[in-house]
């Protein structure tokens, strides 16, 4: 068990919180929910995406609280990846700071919008996420190590979270290439998540060329 930490992580809004996951105490018990759910809820595939993704006895059940938050990236994967998955396995994205958190989502979203054609302005709403977690043990990608840490191409990261996970590690910490001085931790496995929660609504604004405001729209008091 590693050194307890915890970060921020953006979620739109347009995904629905997943309810299934948080109704188990055990592998066990969510073979036989999802069992059941299958049988009756036909939106349960859309929702909780592919279960297949995910050995269960990886799924946190000792997480208090937003544990389908934690599961979600390794059932509902990119088929393009990330830095640091490829489109065959997920990875749970948590940054040091909201600010950071921030500033990663805003740059995906530009590049995101920018191939729409015609879209002069969009409004999209993100749950700000405090995640806490003790994984361990975690890589540690140092500053000079620029083809993994370089911003638009994610060939070299990929290869080496491929590494990484065959070699154990829960997760690999690096420096943000979005924040200066920032650091960012992607984990390999939901397991060592203790804790989700909601802190804030953030919204980003879409002025027909860029991401153009950034805004808290509200705070949740803890």
């Amino acid at each position: 068990m590693g050194i307890e930490s915890q970060g921020y992580r953006l979620v739109c809004t347009k995904y629905p919180s997943i309810h299934l996951f948080d109704d188990v105490a055990s592998a066990e018990d969510f073979e036989h929910l999802y069992t059941l759910q299958e049988l009756t809820n036909p939106r349960l595939q859309d929702e909780v995406g592919n279960v297949e993704l995910i050995d269960p006895n990886e799924i946190p059940y000792q997480c208090a609280n937003g544990r389908s938050y934690a599961v979600a990236p390794f059932t509902h994967v990119n088929p393009n990846g990330g830095r640091f998955n490829d489109g065959l396995f997920g990875a749970l994205y948590i940054a040091d700071l909201e600010r950071t958190a921030m500033l990663e989502v805003k740059y995906h979203q530009q590049r995101y919008y920018q191939n729409v054609e015609g879209l002069e302005f969009d409004r999209i709403v993100f749950r700000s996420l405090v995640v806490r977690h003790n994984a361990e043990p975690i890589h540690t990608v140092k500053e000079g190590e620029t083809d993994i840490l370089d911003p638009d191409k994610y060939t070299a990261s990929q290869a080496l979270a491929c590494q990484l996970k065959k070699d154990g590690y829960q997760g690999v910490l690096y420096p943000s290439v979005r924040n200066q001085g920032a650091e960012c931790i992607a984990l390999f496995t939901p397991k060592p998540v203790l804790d989700v929660m909601q802190t804030s609504l953030i919204e980003m604004i879409w002025d027909g060329e860029s991401i153009a405001d950034v805004n808290h729209v509200t705070h949740i008091e803890s």
